[in-house]
């Protein structure tokens, strides 16, 4: 078989090489030249799936190695016996530990600590539920808005929109893409949306960039706090004048974990050598994302949470690589915006770091555990034998 694949695709040429040849693309110049004779389309976020792509070709199965999919038009795919899979959970993880590095530096940046803020959710599916538990662990308090779930479970934990927005002093996103009906969330957050938001709030969204109405939302967002971005509205050819707006600003990488994407790869890699009836020979156990421990000393440390989050994973590096978009020519920053994606380092999830503590550091080695570090007691009189970071 013939399979096209997005490049960004972690690992997809080593796992999918077994079921036929593999050709990989930048997921945005995928379209039909690519597919005359392809079987398997792979993609992710960027490419559109949709009739106008694949009416006509002889496209058996399509994946997303995405949680989300308003990207496909899996109403063609059904009519059209075209197989499909997404990867939902995948990444929630790597994106529940950016938004727990974003809300330590939004209370560094602000002078106020966890317990000062509270945290309103919209959206507690995959991710949501992870960022709440991570913000809980943190000692902030949250509210959680979901319509859909509030309708389905009649669970009174799950506020309107009003109050949420009301209460909260900063608000994180983690809908789907939804574009129409009683539970459209496209340009959900606009100049309404923020004016009902509490006076100098912060907003962190990290779902998908056509949920915030730029145009609309650039009126009004000074009455705002921080603000937090990882997705913009017309990916990968992102408005540098809403990027200016951004205190914290990255390329669409929240979930971009090494862990992620192997998950994400995994997942599909399944669902469509079950639906060719094929037994898959690829490992994602054996790929490298299982490394050594690394191990951060933090017993001299005053602040060993935001101290051990930062360490193993510096939101404002990536903060930093984004903003040198402003010295790029504009008919070159859409190229430069995906380079930044598609040479992503190898980003680890919290598992894989041990953080070596002082017995007099255990109140904070248990929220580090529960934010899924390893921790250890260092030895008060040596040092510990390993490699520190």
């Amino acid at each position: 078989m013939k399979i096209i694949a997005d490049q960004n695709i972690y690992q997809v040429r080593e796992a999918f090489s077994d079921m036929g040849t593999v050709v990989t693309a930048p997921g945005y110049k995928i379209g039909r030249q690519l597919l005359v004779d392809a079987d398997i389309l792979l993609t992710r976020s960027t490419t559109q799936v949709t009739r106008e792509l694949l009416e006509g070709t002889p496209v058996k199965f399509v994946a997303s190695a995405t949680i989300g999919v308003d990207h496909v038009d899996t109403e063609f795919l059904r009519e059209n016996c075209i197989g499909f899979a997404h990867a939902p959970g995948s990444n929630a993880d790597s994106v529940a530990e950016y938004v727990t590095a974003a809300l330590l530096e939004i209370c560094v940046k602000s002078g106020r600590t966890p317990a000062d803020l509270t945290l309103g959710i919209i959206g507690a599916g995959n991710v949501g539920s992870r960022v709440y538990r991570r913000a809980r662990t943190l000692g902030m308090e949250c509210v959680l808005n979901d319509p859909p779930q509030r309708a389905l479970t009649g669970n009174e934990i799950y506020k309107t929109l009003d109050e949420t927005l009301e209460r909260s002093d900063i608000i994180s996103l983690h809908v789907p893409l939804i574009e129409s009906g009683d539970n459209a969330t496209c340009h959900i957050v606009n100049s309404d949306f923020v004016s009902r938001m509490k006076q100098g709030a912060a907003l962190i969204n990290t779902s998908r960039g056509r949920v915030l109405d730029e145009n609309s939302f650039r009126t009004v967002c000074s009455r705002l706090g921080i603000i937090v971005l990882d997705v913009f509205e017309n990916e990968p050819a992102i408005s540098v004048e809403t990027l200016r707006l951004a205190d914290i600003a990255t390329p669409h990488i929240a979930g971009h974990s090494l862990d992620g994407k192997l998950r994400g790869t995994d997942m599909i890699y399944a669902r469509a050598n079950a639906f060719f009836f094929k037994r898959g020979i690829w490992d994602c156990e054996k790929c490298d994302m299982h490394l050594q421990k690394h191990i951060i000393d933090l017993s001299k440390s005053k602040n060993p949470i935001h101290d051990g989050v930062k360490k193993a994973y510096s939101i404002m590096k990536d903060d930093e690589k984004l903003r040198h978009i402003y010295s790029v020519p504009k008919d070159e920053q859409m190229k430069f915006f995906e380079e930044l994606r598609s040479g992503y380092p190898k980003r680890l999830e919290f598992p894989h770091f041990t953080l070596l503590l002082g017995e007099h550091q255990s109140k904070e080695a248990a929220v580090l555990k529960d934010l899924r570090f390893e921790t250890e007691v260092k030895p008060a009189a040596k040092d510990a034998a390993a490699k520190t970071v």
